[in-house]
């Protein structure tokens, strides 16, 4: 039997008042759709639904035999139709996200097919040198290649692993740009979270200050970013912004850092609200987890990756490294991505470095489990046998040296610096062998150490991460503080994007939760020196191979994995799908 959430049964239910007549299949097809969209999927695979039974005495009918009855209801439509969900293939959509994914997809194609011909080439041949000088020694320099790809077209995608680059590749690109447009382009910076965008502004000003290119131009890059709802301006609730396609954004060029990051329906309606000569420039990671919300769009990008010869050559031209080409057409697509493979933070001698591969290409297990026993690199560990004690006692060790800065009276920068030597993430928010509960009964510990009352919330040195936007405090979704006394008052510590320390009374924070452990998916685009990931006890859906994969490249010293073989071994064999048509419009 299939379970449905109460959201599910109200839009299956609702699809029944439009449509009284409607057959079983009909509303448990819109049920299902619905029940896809929480779990990320932008729509529902008839395929591996058909004639599965589903309640007692219920069994769906086969593929072709389905579409017959879900076309032959009033609520269901072919693409183009007024409808509320849309049959195209073998997927049934909710109409919006059908939308979304048809104008994502042609707005992509029809930007990666147009190419710059205002590009002064021998200009970027000199520019390019001089940004990338200290790479002259690096063949193939992956970085310049990806500055040739993003400045010759007018979308670019740059992929890569923690420590290739990107931000810095990005900073001189924007450089190369505003030499060929002398400086007068209006650049926009974002990122999906607050947090992201405060990180992204903070390396893009440190990257400025290493560039040896003319002041006028440096000066023109700005350094300032917001996230991607602020950018295109959001609406109290609403699902639309004030920018979109008939008010476009006043930009020449967007950046978007942490892509991975990006829903479809955010990413179509901020790609909507470009001007038709804007140029739009993607960063992340194709191998981290996907958004929380529908779609893994920045993977279905990247997902056909190649070069066609004619662009390698003239990539090479400016670049210098011969890319590979793929003589067989697919998508235009294929000019315009680029990935960086150099990690500065992984040498070749990096165990976490080589964990991580081994994650992305095994197509199981085993393969991880041998190198993380075979005792070859000390900056990796996995502990399969433990109880709470053990778990407590590691973080205890871990949080050393941060509960020393606090007791020693250190000021709030270096408090917060201490705080990011060490972290665990769990794969799970709630429930055991959670982010929730590792919190609960290690804030235990230490109000039991420091004699905090109970009823007594704040204590020094607690931490705690922010979970709600607040514009008006500029404090943001995964914003990390800290509980110090100042001047005799508890006052929770943030670090903002200049790097000055804002002390807050705790009353005045949006909502949080504490920060001794937190989920993967919140310490997306952060960096620890140390890293522990704490497996769930159960096999769930959040479990795969992305997530061990995010969870251990957090870590830049030593990564550990925390939890059994099975767990362990379940989360490498599965590779997340999530049903979309994207990837096939975009590859065909």
């Amino acid at each position: 039997m299939i379970s449905a959430t109460p959201l599910d049964r109200q839009f299956a239910a609702c699809m029944r008042r439009f449509d009284p007549g409607m057959e079983a299949a009909v509303e448990w097809a819109a049920s299902l759709a619905s029940r896809a969209l929480g779990e990320g999927h932008v729509c529902l695979d008839l395929r591996r639904w058909a004639e599965r039974e589903i309640d007692p005495g219920l069994r769906l009918p086969s593929v072709s035999a389905w579409k017959e009855v879900l076309f032959a209801s009033a609520v269901v439509g072919g693409p183009g139709e007024f409808k509320p969900m849309i049959v195209e293939g073998e997927r049934l959509y909710l109409a919006r996200y059908w939308r979304y994914e048809k104008r994502l997809a042609d707005s992509l194609l029809a930007r990666a097919g147009e190419v710059c011909t205002e590009i002064d080439l021998e200009r970027l041949d000199t520019d390019l040198g001089r940004l990338f000088a200290l790479n002259a020694g690096q063949f193939p320099d992956w970085q310049k290649s990806a500055a040739a790809v993003a400045v010759l077209r007018r979308f670019c995608v740059i992929s890569g692993g923690p420590g290739t680059g990107k931000t810095s590749t990005v900073v001189r690109i924007l450089a190369a740009l505003q030499s060929q447009a002398q400086g007068g382009l209006h650049i926009a910076l974002a990122a999906p979270t607050g947090k992201a965008a405060a990180r992204m502004q903070d390396s893009i000003r440190t990257q400025k200050q290493s560039l040896d290119f003319p002041a006028n131009v440096i000066g023109s890059i700005p350094d300032t970013a917001s996230t991607v709802h602020r950018l295109l301006g959001s609406k109290p609730d609403s699902a639309s912004f004030r920018h979109d396609r008939d008010n476009p954004l006043l930009a020449d060029v967007v950046v978007v850092d942490e892509a991975s990051m990006i829903d479809l329906a955010l990413l179509a309606k901020l790609v909507d609200a470009l001007p038709p000569k804007a140029r739009l420039i993607l960063l992340g990671d194709k191998d981290q987890l996907s958004a929380v919300e529908a779609g893994a769009v920045f993977g279905d990008i990247c997902a056909g990756w190649s070069h066609r010869r004619s662009f390698c050559d003239l990539q090479q031209k400016t670049a210098g490294p011969q890319l590979e080409a793929n003589e067989t057409p697919a998508s235009p697509l294929q000019e315009c991505i680029a990935l960086l493979r150099h990690s500065h933070r992984f040498p070749g001698d990096s165990g976490i470095g080589e964990l991580a591969r081994r994650i992305n290409e095994a197509e199981e297990a085993q393969p991880v489990l041998e190198l993380l026993t075979d005792g070859r690199f000390t900056d990796i560990a996995w502990v399969s046998h433990f109880d709470e004690a053990d778990l407590l006692e590691r973080m205890d060790a871990g949080y050393r040296s941060y509960f020393d800065l606090v007791a020693g009276g250190a000021d709030g920068a270096e408090v917060l610096a201490g705080f990011n030597r060490f972290r665990v993430l769990a794969a799970h928010h709630a429930g055991p062998a959670s982010a929730s509960s590792t919190n609960h009964a290690f804030e235990a510990l230490q109000r039991e150490r420091l004699r905090t009352p109970r009823y007594e919330r704040w204590y020094v040195g607690r931490p705690i991460m922010v979970t709600r936007n607040d514009y008006g405090l500029r404090l943001f979704n995964g914003d990390v503080g800290v509980c110090l006394r100042v001047d005799g008052e508890l006052r929770v510590c943030f670090e903002d994007a200049e790097g000055k320390l804002r002390a807050l009374a705790p009353a005045r924070l949006p909502e949080y939760v504490p920060a001794y452990a937190i989920t993967v998916h919140k310490s997306q685009g952060s960096e620890f020196d140390q890293a522990l990931f704490l497996l769930p006890e159960i096999v769930s859906p959040v479990l795969n191979r992305p997530l061990v994969y995010t969870a251990i490249t957090r870590a830049k010293h030593r990564a550990e994995i925390w939890g059994g073989r099975e767990m362990l071994s379940a989360a490498i064999n599965r590779a997340p799908e999530r049903s979309s048509g994207l990837r096939e419009r975009l590859w065909g």
